[in-house]
């Protein structure tokens, strides 16, 4: 596991199939954001198991979630690549009675800004907070 060192860092964590498990990687993002407001590392663990489950749920590998600190430490982006150009993020409704479609609409009330960027192997979904 990697820990980061102080000014800005890019930290990532592989998700092959046989690798982490989401307690896994939610375990990496608060250790690695273990100075940041309890508020804001529960928000940022929540959306990256979000995110890094659409990955697995309606993309294919390979995957990987980095989660990107400048020095100032108060913007952090969260971003997960999987190997589906074509298989755009799509924001659910949430609706009482559904198991699933939430993990989007949470993302989208707990970020400040997220999107997606396609590049030759994929895309990446990303999703920024910001600290109080």
């Amino acid at each position: 596991m990697d820990v980061p060192v102080p000014g800005d860092y890019d930290l990532s964590f592989d998700l092959r199939p046989d690798a982490p498990s989401l307690v896994d990687v939610r375990r990496w993002m608060a250790t690695i954001l273990a100075d940041a407001p309890e508020e804001f590392r529960f928000d940022a663990m929540l959306i990256g198991t979000e995110l890094v489950s659409n990955a697995y749920d309606h993309a294919r590998g390979p995957r990987a979630i980095r989660v990107c600190r400048p020095a100032d430490g108060r913007v952090v982006r969260i971003e997960v690549d999987d190997g589906s150009p074509r298989d755009h993020p799509v924001l659910g409704r949430s609706r009482i009675n559904d198991s699933r479609g939430r993990g989007l609409v949470l993302v989208a009330q707990l970020a400040q800004r997220w999107g997606e960027e396609l590049h030759a192997r994929g895309k990446t979904v990303w999703a920024e907070l910001t600290m109080a």
